[in-house]
């Protein structure tokens, strides 16, 4: 970790620290469980997200999912969901978090659901699909990439995953804990030899000095087994890793695929495995010191046998379960009415050579920013408690690794799983560092600098908040 990012997790270690109380009440009823997965999988064609380029869906390689885990003690009822697709919204999570209140009775605070950010998913929301859906109707009249529209079918997915999730309860026991890996993810922010700071400067480059920033080798692990013979139902994988290693024009959801599918061999075919992103607005595959590229198989088999030799010694859990969410408003960057209006001269621009690429991404940032209509926006910081010793932590964003290690640092509980992407989306969340440091990240951002560590120390409070309660 650089000396930093060190202080970053000092200083909010030292705002919240927490010790659990000593007089902690104990849990009503024994604990049930259940897992379940539904095909989120648009029609082909279908625009695909990740880039910015526009690219047509010709296939499906894997299917994308919706996973669910809904647990239940006494009158708590807690669901976690990730889905497969690049991100999410408000418009998504809100009224699927609202349907399943009315269904399940499990409150809105009490649901998480987080995107993968697969790169090999839909491209359904967002200023460039609205760009490339309104240029094909302005062209023919219709968007025949869009016969459908997906997101009432992604909300339908949310809410029988969590539904099946929740007709399939049953008594069940939690294991957590951690294991290390490395030699799969890197920073991919590099301090130059111009004195800049470059993201993904090209491997071999002779240029690099050194990494901008740490990775985060922890996988966090939860493991949900059949109370009455042992069995594993599922559970949750949490790592710090950007979902971009396949590629292409096939729906994927890339490496945690192949993770789900690894696990398997070892743990059942029963096994349903939930990928809740870690930190990693920083992080990818790309090691710059060798031509070898990373595979989504590779990554996943070898993801796999880690988490599958940590299975026999993980800690148990004291089931407890309780929620936590507060919502807080951050500043959004300002515009003038010129630089919008030069925004949308650019859009036509975007996926050419006309305009450099940090451009493109300007052009789209102000006018997503612009289309909130607001000077701030809402940002939620989830935790949900599931025994003394576990917690998981839901941030909205692509967030830096450094915030989340510092989340992890200052946590109260023995295991922390934090997950990125939750809820909502304002792109990148790079701390004050990369902030005055620049590039892509600091460009691709619904947030001003500071607004990283603000969600951090507000992850911090819940978590200390849920220690107590």
């Amino acid at each position: 970790m650089s000396g930093k990012a060190a202080a970053v997790c000092l200083v909010l270690l030292a705002a919240c620290q927490a010790i659990p109380a000593a007089d902690a009440p104990q849990a009503d009823g024994p604990l049930l469980g259940g897992l379940a997965a539904v095909d989120i999988t648009p029609p082909v064609p279908y625009r695909m997200s990740g880039y910015f380029h526009e690219r047509l869906s010709d296939g499906v390689l894997d299917p994308l999912r919706a996973k669910a885990m809904v647990l239940a003690q006494g009158g708590r009822k807690l669901a976690i969901v990730s889905c497969d697709v690049i991100a999410l919204t408000r418009e998504i999570t809100d009224p699927a978090r609202k349907r399943i209140a009315e269904a399940l009775k499990i409150p809105p605070a009490n649901v998480l659901i987080s995107a993968t950010h697969t790169h090999t998913g839909p491209l359904y929301m967002g200023v460039l699909r609205d760009y490339f859906h309104q240029r094909a109707v302005d062209k023919t009249g219709s968007d025949d990439c869009e016969k459908d529209p997906y997101p009432p079918r992604l909300i339908e997915g949310i809410v029988q995953a969590v539904t099946k999730a929740h007709a399939a309860l049953k008594p069940v026991r939690l294991e957590a804990g951690s294991a290390r890996q490395e030699g799969l993810s890197f920073n991919r922010r590099f301090h130059m030899q111009d004195g800049s700071v470059v993201f993904n400067p090209g491997v071999l480059n002779p240029r690099i000095v050194r990494p901008a920033g740490p990775i985060d080798p922890q996988v966090g692990i939860v493991l949900c087994r059949d109370a009455a013979d042992g069995k594993a139902l599922g559970g949750i994988v949490n790592f710090a890793l950007h979902l971009d290693t396949t590629g292409g024009t096939k729906y994927s959801a890339d490496y945690p695929h192949y993770l789900e599918q690894s696990l398997r061999r070892t743990l059942g075919e029963q096994f349903v495995c939930l990928y809740g992103t870690g930190t990693c607005g920083d992080i990818n595959h790309i090691d710059v010191t060798r031509r070898e590229r990373l595979t989504a198989e590779r990554i996943g088999a070898t993801l796999a046998d880690t988490v599958a030799a940590k299975t026999g010694s993980l800690g148990a859990v004291h089931a407890d379960l309780a929620a936590q969410s507060r919502t807080i408003e951050l500043p959004l960057p300002q515009f003038t009415d010129e630089q919008i209006d030069q925004a949308r001269a650019d859009m036509p621009k975007v996926g050419t050579r006309e305009l450099p690429f940090l451009g493109q991404v300007e052009a789209c940032r102000r006018l997503a920013v612009h289309k909130r209509g607001a000077a701030t926006m809402k940002h939620e910081v989830q935790v949900l408690r599931l025994g003394r010793e576990l917690a998981v932590v839901g941030l909205p964003g692509e967030v830096f690794v450094e915030l989340g290690q510092a989340v992890k640092k200052a946590s109260p509980f023995q295991t922390t799983l934090v997950i990125e992407l939750a809820q909502d989306c304002p792109a990148y969340v790079p701390t004050r560092k990369a902030f005055a440091e620049g590039s892509y990240e600091t460009v691709n951002t619904h947030v001003t600098s500071g607004g990283g560590e603000r969600l951090a120390e507000t992850a911090c409070e819940l978590l200390k908040q849920a220690a107590k309660q």
